[in-house]
């Protein structure tokens, strides 16, 4: 006998884990997070939030106070590059150039047509804890850090895990029927045989976190992160500038990071005192010594699991890819690793699917982890070309390299093909600070996903534009609604661990076949009407209906996690029977199919 039963064993404390924890239960099923850490990560590293991510943190209650501790949207509206920051003359620290970043601080038109939420910026050490404290809450005792995970052993019915209490060094095993591996590659992967796969230590880089006054140097409250090239450096891409918070933001900031990078084996990158005066020398501030937390080392890689299901135990966040931080992509996919996998386990777990469903969490998820690892890659060598196009090298003379610089601010004639060449560069950049399609419009094609036979749109730009549709496989489009002096957002109707069925003015077929189901069956299903002049939601924005690519009369079926499951066109001479058949599909389970 084990110890401990319960259906779904978490290894992992960090924004997987603890996101998996808290959806889980929300949806009723006990699970119990284990992490080796005594508490929550020490390091700053992921920060940016996605519009998508902010929505499933808004399902499960924790968007409002990441939004409190978090930047404030005109702190995070450009991302800029800099001739360094301070120096003996005012050309040092100057603006080279700057972009919008990830939606404009909120004002972008297309951003806000895209999700009722905005994007969010908050370290990793300062978004762990609020995620922790409330996962504490919706799973009363099933957080458990300061947990090793030791081992585990497969059968037919489920998964017996050995854990070690650190505290005491006690052992216990935790029989469950899944286990998700959210511990970032370290043992899980490896226990079940699992390769990681793609190019690897790409370069070495060193991260300090400090808290420092910056204010008399640093300017521009509106720019969130700065890409340094000083002259007197010479690299391409001398060192990048973050704001950390937590009480003020912009050249206030009570504490920044800064990311040097060298070429892998370079053994500066492994001494703190080379660190802290290259650090000073891409400054210029000669005599900075500011309070030091953290000095921490990583290698830069762009790898995607072999496998992300053995059995079952499932792999998901940096235990399934791992890429550079370029495009914030790794937290942000991690969260929709877990999004997409936790609804498919609760119906598992109450009989409602089967087992063949847990297989298409690989068939869509592994696309989508090894399309951002290969964005990140890209967005990283980027940033290498940008500044190589100025012509600037460690070659060169400081003067050498400033004689280049200038020409970016002169009036001769002569300087105007350089400012093109550089801008035009610099305009590149917008497929990191401007990736809207990356994060929304990526579809899912697998067994759960029920298509209609329509062909793969022709689409504008596969980066930049993100075109919303109701296509089987696409994100639920965002539409505000309203009923009775409430405003409501469509996205906020979707998820909660139920699939929606949205019909329209002569769908009433619809919504009674969706009860009965939801009845007969025991399915978290709800059918509601949406119409510009009648029905559950008004639409007289008209949003969803230019969006919804159905008649009055069809109906769009939007599964757990917000994406389009399947879609009828207009009236159906047997709605029940074709619904059911519909839901049989997307949940492998033939006995959804009407007799």
């Amino acid at each position: 006998m084990s110890d401990i039963n319960v259906p779904v064993l978490i290894v992992g404390g960090g924004e997987a884990g603890l996101t998996a924890s808290m959806l889980l239960s929300s949806y009723g099923i006990d699970s119990l997070l284990v992490s080796k850490y005594p508490g929550t990560s020490h390091l700053p590293k992921a920060h940016v939030l996605h519009q998508k991510t902010m929505e499933v943190y808004r399902e499960l209650g924790v968007a409002e106070p990441i939004y409190e501790r978090g930047t404030p949207p005109e702190n995070m509206a450009f991302t800029a590059w800099y001739a360094g920051v301070a120096g003996p003359t005012r050309e040092y620290g100057r603006e080279m150039a700057r972009l919008d970043c990830r939606g404009n601080g909120d004002t972008d038109p297309n951003w806000i047509k895209g999700s009722p939420c905005r994007q969010a910026n908050l370290p990793q050490i300062r978004l762990e804890p609020i995620l922790k404290a409330h996962a504490k809450v919706l799973g009363p005792g099933r957080i458990r850090f300061n947990h090793s995970f030791i081992s585990l052993e497969q059968d037919s019915e489920g998964v017996t895990a050995l854990i070690e209490d650190r505290a005491d060094s006690h052992q216990y095993t935790v029989r469950a029927r899944y286990l998700l591996g959210c511990d970032g590659g370290r043992v899980v992967g490896k226990q079940i045989g699992v390769q990681m796969e793609g190019p690897q230590e790409l370069a070495s880089n060193v991260t300090i976190h400090f808290s420092a006054d910056l204010s008399q140097w640093v300017r521009d409250p509106e720019v969130l992160i700065r890409w340094l090239l000083n002259p007197d450096i010479g690299d391409p891409l001398s060192g990048v500038l973050v704001p950390m918070g937590p009480d003020h933001w912009g050249p206030q900031s009570e504490e920044w990071v800064f990311h040097l990078q060298f070429m892998t084996g370079d053994p500066r990158a492994f001494d703190d005192a080379a660190v802290m005066q290259q650090m000073r020398s891409v400054l210029g501030i000669p005599d900075f010594h500011p309070e030091i937390h953290l000095i921490s080392r990583w290698t830069m890689e762009g790898i995607v699991a072999s496998r992300l299901r053995v059995g079952n135990v499932f792999l998901l966040g940096d235990s399934a890819h791992r890429h550079p931080p370029t495009g914030g992509l790794g937290l942000n996919t991690a969260v929709y690793d877990v999004y997409n996998l936790c609804w498919k386990i609760a119906a598992a777990v109450r009989g409602q699917a089967c087992d063949k469903l847990l297989d298409t969490y690989e068939q869509e998820r592994k696309p989508v982890g090894a399309r951002a690892v290969q964005r990140s890659l890209e967005n990283f060598i980027n940033h290498l070309t940008t500044g190589q196009v100025l012509g600037m090298t460690p070659d060169k003379t400081p003067e050498e390299n400033w004689e280049i610089m200038r020409l970016l601010w002169s009036d001769e004639p002569q300087a105007q093909q350089a400012r093109l060449h550089f801008e035009d560069a610099i305009a590149t950049q917008a497929m990191e600070f401007y990736e809207q399609n990356v994060e929304y419009g990526y579809t899912y094609n697998s067994p759960a996903i029920v298509p209609d036979g329509t062909p793969a749109p022709q689409l504008i730009d596969d980066v930049h534009v993100y075109e919303p549709s109701t296509r089987p496989g696409s994100t639920l489009p965002h539409a505000w609604l309203h009923r009775l002096g409430q405003r409501k957002a469509l996205c906020d109707l979707a998820g909660h661990g139920q699939f929606l069925l949205i019909t329209g003015e002569g769908g009433e077929g619809w919504i009674k076949a969706a009860a009965h189901i939801a009845k007969e069956q025991g399915l978290p299903l709800q059918a509601i009407s949406v119409n510009p002049f009648s029905g559950d939601w008004l639409d007289t924005r008209f949003d969803w209906l230019r969006q919804r690519e159905v008649s009055s009369e069809g109906a769009v079926l939007v599964r757990p996690d917000r994406h389009i499951a399947w879609r009828f066109f207009g009236a159906s001479e047997n709605p029940r029977a074709t619904l059911e058949e519909a839901l049989g599909q997307v949940l492998s389970a033939s006995s959804l199919v009407v007799r």
